[in-house]
């Protein structure tokens, strides 16, 4: 049992709130001090103010959210003066809109809630620590031990420690009588409501059980894997024209079983088979659920591979007064963990004590600077003196972020999905909204649903009105007149089939099929199918900066040495590899020792070049490695006699380390800021001399090293002396003769050896492939967590930055919605910037009318990835929360791969065009000619049979599908500018082939039809089946014409290339061969002679010529006839269609009210989770009618 302390003990004013920490004695004190200097604000505890009033809860620049002073005093970094001013529980620990349920438990037997934890890190909150008592309130109220852990006999605990208990004691403990600063730590912990044994409960067998229930365990619920079937459904229920296919499915097999079963055909009559037609459309539907199905299926076990990592690792747990290792997934809140350079941090916490902690939270926050860590009762110590600089302040462990430097161990506060990681992890769990092409082809179905049923429609008025005008005195029977109108419906149904453009999910589906796979061999997973064709239109890609633009590897770029120099960074051949050639081995080893042997950082798997320390000095020694040629690092620093190691030395911004030379005397190697070191140095180091340093070399290092710095290069000098004895004459210890005393009183008359330039290096092939995303009218900015100056150099160095507008975090959020809009057009650089700010950009871009992809690694890109219309993250260096937020992964981590993405998503977007332009100039033709046979005929039979017309529908259609999407991207593709979202899918040029080839195809047809069985003399049956062969070789060498969207003439570019093309034509070729032959009974046709033979593929092979006449057809002439012919159709069409339109937005509106309230219901007897960070996704839809620009 723990020592109490003897401190007196006051009682609280009724009025003050139970959260309040802050004696009474500080107050007085602090209330003397001027309150201008950024000191301790006094306040009385009755005026407490909210310090998050009118401000964000985003993490902005991973800054501490502080308390305000009454005045809103700032300081002169533009944060609120830091105070230790008492927080009204209700306002630091307020629960967040949606987190409401994180702050109710049950049965709670500890002093908080997952809710009330969770206020301290998102954002950082030093009100929200301090309101739950500092490190010693969370140590209570959490029933463990900061020192020994906790016990490895807790089961269900008995008793409870209540808010109020927790946090008055401690008030107590430091209150007008007591010191004003924390008890020492053997005196720490306080017991109040001692765990003791465990209850004897039903869970008394059960390990930690009150703590799983309270808080869980440290694993996120298993998201449940979409299951084949569910995959089959979302790929058929999301696609209109499948829908509009199942209707003219079931009409046509009802008809057709009707007709085979129904109807008497006489003794003799071959069978009817007009139930194909409508099996034929069933399957086609499955089989293009089946393929979307199985793409899916497949990137998604191909997302859970590249997932598998090594999750199960683990980590240092101290319980019950033991270190031992333990499963990252067994950690509980309570438990201390050891930290370590090297460790992914697995949880959130507070940290209690160590030596020199700093971690990385760029993954985090976004933040690239590393973050130093001050102990919880340190910041109240400064807190309470007035300390003001936040650097200083920052007790927080994010889970997601990496020890670089330091030992130490911090208190578990939150885990699994109440952990910040976890949380972001959890609201990246978002459905995809439709892509611009899903929304255009939705448009153009319901266009060709309402035409062709309008065509259906009065087709059947037509045909009825002529039957019923031959009953007054037909010999027909009541039933055989039934059968008759039958015949029309069927004639009627078979319109609205050859209409709806059968082969396009299919197309759609296969060109997408065939990208993806592609894509994968080319560094690209794609998650999400339909990521690929909205990645072809992108305007604007949102690039992070640190591990997407750059390395994420701080590297020595440049460096002078003497006279000699390199430069990594700028083009020219002064590289370091012929720098390291020119130098001599004296000069080299010296290098090499003054990088080794004066470091902190050690080998390591985990780190930079191999090592694990800070940014800078993993730099430095991946630069003697790789270009020094340094061999073991241990092995470097067993050979050196090292006498004394001098730490960094804050005000001289420098480090420092003795060895002993084989001549017996000292060396002293000094590493640290450039422009302090050269005002300490002499002498210059050459190759064979050393030379003064005179004003003239003085300036020309001194230009260097600004010259580095404008280049936004962290600038490392480097220094040493040489001394006879050690310690130095005067400069001893007193309390170590062995050592000297202090590194400034050594630093006069050093040899400057030399200086490096030290940055993240941009990614090889960026600077390209951004002026290729120009050049593609795809415009590329930079949004980064950085500093402005370092920013805006990356940028100018990518080619990012040109003359536009370079914007920091706190400033963009300020913008009124009036002032973004006009801003973002320009906005080239976003600096500072907070991972809500990256998805207000993103969503306010899109608002705009932008098609958005934004690329990121780190768990701060998530809400932006998810909120973009394609998230690209990186396969390696990405963490698992920027993964699930993406659509497509590079999986070589380089910005130069979205390219290939953005080549093949506008080959996927011209293979649908390729497609439909060839499909509704099949359709066009094909209705036409059915309509206008139909009432021509005395029978009322059109040219085409119902199943002749499926053949050349669903197979020849979606063999020309597969073969129109297989032509692979040229860098020709990024020569034009992008599709904008409000654009028709169907553009101008398009039409005009459509109609061109629509007009030759029905002239032909006409003209065999009408005329050709008085100049050709061949029977009805014969003359039939050369129409049909011609109008299917018609389609064949169409295709050919199709290959182009554009007016040039060569449409055999690259089919030499395209073995996938050659290859479907001529299996085209042979099963229209083979019907021909041999389809006879089931497609009405007879066998067909050299001469018809002829006859069939000479009319057809002449729509190419005839393309020829189309395309040099001007587009605006073209725009000016279709506008004036079209007009009266348009203005008789778009009332109708808008009608029809809010008939079913009607409908629509009362399923959805009805759902929505079966919804609610469901959530007042459930619950349901929602968990802060969930960034909203607003839906972008396309303004107006959909369906306005197809007509």
């Amino acid at each position: 049992m723990r020592a109490n302390t003897d401190e007196t003990f006051t009682t609280l004013a009724d009025n003050v709130s139970p959260a309040t920490l802050v004696p009474e004695q500080s107050f007085k004190a602090s209330h003397a001090r001027d309150q201008s200097n950024g000191g301790l604000s006094a306040l009385s505890t009755s005026s407490i103010r909210n310090p998050f009033s009118g401000r964000s809860r985003a993490a902005s620049e991973a800054t501490l959210a502080l308390p305000t002073t009454s005045a809103g005093a700032s300081t002169r970094s533009g944060i609120s003066a830091f105070t230790l001013e008492s927080q009204r529980q209700e306002d630091a620990l307020k629960p967040d809109p949606g987190s409401e349920k994180d702050f109710i438990v049950p049965n709670n037997k500890f002093a908080f809630s997952p809710g009330q934890l969770n206020k301290m890190l998102n954002p950082k909150s030093l009100a929200a620590f301090i309101a739950l008592g500092g490190l010693p309130g969370l140590e209570t109220g959490l029933r463990t031990d900061i020192d020994s852990g906790l016990s490895l006999e807790e089961t269900e605990l008995a008793g409870a420690v209540s808010f109020e208990e927790v946090t008055k004691r401690y008030k107590k403990f430091r209150g007008v009588e007591a010191s004003g600063l924390p008890r020492p730590v053997e005196v720490r912990h306080m017991d109040l409501n001692d765990s003791g044994p465990s209850a004897s409960g039903s869970h008394s067998g059960e390990a930690y059980y009150d703590r799983k229930r309270v808080f869980s365990s440290n694993v996120l619920p298993a998201k449940k894997p979409i299951s084949f079937l569910n995959l089959m459904w979302q790929a058929y229920y999301k696609e209109n024209v499948l829908i509009l296919l199942t209707i003219a499915a079931v009409i046509s097999l009802a008809l057709g079983l009707y007709e085979t079963f129904g109807v008497d055909h006489g003794p003799g009559a071959p069978p009817s088979i007009d139930w194909i037609e409508g099996c034929a459309i069933c399957v086609s539907i499955v089989v293009v659920v089946m393929v979307g199905a199985v793409n899916d299926y497949q990137k998604e076990r191909a997302f859970v591979k590249l997932n598998e990592k090594k999750e199960a690792r683990e980590v240092k747990v101290i319980r019950s007064g033991k270190s031992f290792t333990l499963s990252v997934y067994d950690i509980l809140v309570g438990d201390i963990l050891h930290m370590e350079p090297g460790d992914l941090i697995p949880a959130d916490g507070v940290f209690i004590s160590g030596h020199n902690v700093k971690c990385d939270e760029s993954s985090a926050t976004g933040e690239s600077d590393q973050m130093k860590k001050t102990s919880g009762e340190q910041v109240l110590r400064l807190l309470e003196r007035g300390h003001s600089d936040s650097k200083d302040l920052d007790p927080f462990i994010l889970s997601g972020s990496k020890v670089l430097e330091g030992v130490g161990t911090y208190l578990v506060t939150s885990i699994g999905v109440n952990s910040s990681y976890g949380k972001i992890l959890m609201a990246m769990r978002q459905e995809m909204e439709p892509t611009p092409l899903q929304i255009k082809l939705d448009g153009l179905a319901k266009a060709i649903a309402k035409l062709a049923t309008a065509a259906s429609f009065f087709l059947l008025l037509v045909l009825t009105f002529r039957l019923v005008a031959t009953f007054p005195g037909s010999p027909l029977s009541a039933t055989e007149k039934a059968s008759k109108f039958m015949d029309i419906l069927i004639v009627s149904v078979t319109i609205i089939v050859v209409a709806v453009p059968e082969g396009l999910p299919l197309a759609i589906t296969l060109s997408l099929a065939f990208a993806t796979t592609q894509m994968v061999k080319m560094n690209n997973l794609v998650r999400i199918l339909k990521s690929c064709e909205t990645m072809g239109n992108a305007t604007t890609v949102c690039s992070d900066k640190t591990g997407t633009l750059t390395q994420n590897k701080m590297t020595v770029v440049t460096g002078t040495f003497g006279q000699d120099s390199f430069d990594d960074k700028n083009p020219g051949n002064n590289r370091s590899s012929q720098f390291a050639q020119r130098l001599t081995t004296e000069q080299t080893r010296l290098l090499i020792e003054s990088v080794a042997i004066n470091s902190t950082a050690f080998e390591g798997d985990g780190g930079e070049f191999g090592f694990v320390g800070s940014k800078t000095e993993t730099a430095l020694l991946g630069f003697a490695k790789n270009v020094l040629g340094m061999g073991s690092l241990s092995q470097e620093r067993t050979r050196a006699q090292v006498v004394q190691i001098l730490p960094f030395d804050s005000g001289r911004k420098c480090m420092g380390a003795v060895y002993k030379l084989p001549n017996g005397t000292y060396r002293l190697l000094v590493k640290g800021a450039s422009e302090i070191l050269l005002s300490y140095s002499s002498t210059l180091a050459l190759p064979a001399s050393q030379i003064s340093m005179d004003g003239a070399q003085t300036k020309r290092i001194a230009d260097i090293i600004n010259l580095y710095a404008k280049q936004s290069l962290r600038t490392i000098g480097l220094i040493y002396k040489d001394f006879q004895q050690w310690p130095p004459r005067g400069a001893e210890n007193p309390d170590d003769p062995t050592a000297a005393a202090d590194l400034g009183s050594l630093l006069d008359d050093m040899v400057f050896l030399g200086v490096v330039g030290i940055q993240d290096p941009i990614r090889a092939g960026v600077p390209e492939a951004v002026a290729k995303c120009k050049q593609a009218g795809v415009v590329v900015r930079m949004v980064t967590g950085d500093n402005v100056i370092t920013a805006k150099a990356i940028a100018t160095d990518c080619g990012i930055y040109t003359d536009g507008i370079v914007m920091e975090g706190p400033e963009f959020r300020k913008l009124s919605d009036e002032d973004m809009d006009a801003t973002l057009p320009h906005l080239q650089v976003l600096a500072r910037s907070s991972p809500e700010d990256k998805r207000v950009l993103v969503t306010r871009l899109r608002k705009l009318g932008g098609i958005v992809a934004v690329t990121g690694d780190g768990t701060n890109d998530g809400p932006a990835l998810k909120a973009a219309d394609i998230g690209f993250s990186m396969g390696i260096s990405g963490t698992e929360v920027a993964k699930e937020a993406s659509s497509i992964i590079l999986m070589d981590d380089n910005f130069a791969s979205i390219l290939t993405a953005l080549m093949w998503g506008r080959a996927v977007n011209d293979a649908v065009q390729k497609f439909l332009q060839f499909q509704i100039t099949v359709n066009i033709t094909a209705m036409i000619v059915a309509f206008i046979s139909a009432v021509e005929d005395p029978e009322m039979r059109s040219v085409l049979t119902a199943v002749q017309l499926l053949w050349i529908n669903l197979f020849m259609d979606s063999l020309a599908a597969l073969s129109l999407s297989t032509d692979a991207p040229t860098e020709e593709i990024l020569d034009r500018p992008p599709t904008p979202r409000s654009a028709s899918i169907i553009s101008i040029t398009m039409w005009k082939m459509i109609i061109g080839q629509a007009i030759y195809q029905v002239i032909a047809t006409f003209v065999l039809h009408f005329a050709g069985p008085k100049f050709l003399g061949y029977p009805d049956n014969e003359m039939r089946s050369v129409i049909f062969n011609m109008f299917v070789w018609l389609q064949i060498f169409n295709q050919y014409n199709n290959r182009r969207l554009d007016n040039k003439f060569n449409i055999f570019v690259n089919i030499h290339k395209n073995y996938y093309f050659i290859a479907l034509n001529v299996i085209m070729v042979g099963c229209q061969t083979v019907i021909t032959f041999y389809g006879k009974t089931a497609f009405s046709i007879v066998p067909l002679n050299g001469p018809q033979w002829g006859i069939s593929i000479m009319v057809a092979i002449m729509c190419m010529p005839w393309g020829v006449c189309v395309r040099c057809f001007p587009d605006s002439w073209f725009e000016v006839g279709a506008k004036f012919l079209g007009r009266p159709f348009v203005m008789v069409y778009r009332p109708l269609a808008r009608m029809t339109d809010r008939f079913t937005a009607k409908l629509k509106l009362k399923l959805k009210k009805k759902g929505k309230e079966a919804e609610v219901a469901t959530i007042g007897d459930e619950g349901s989770y929602s968990g802060r960070g969930k960034s909203p996704v607003d839906t972008v839809r396309e303004s107006g009618d959909a369906e306005k620009g197809i007509l």
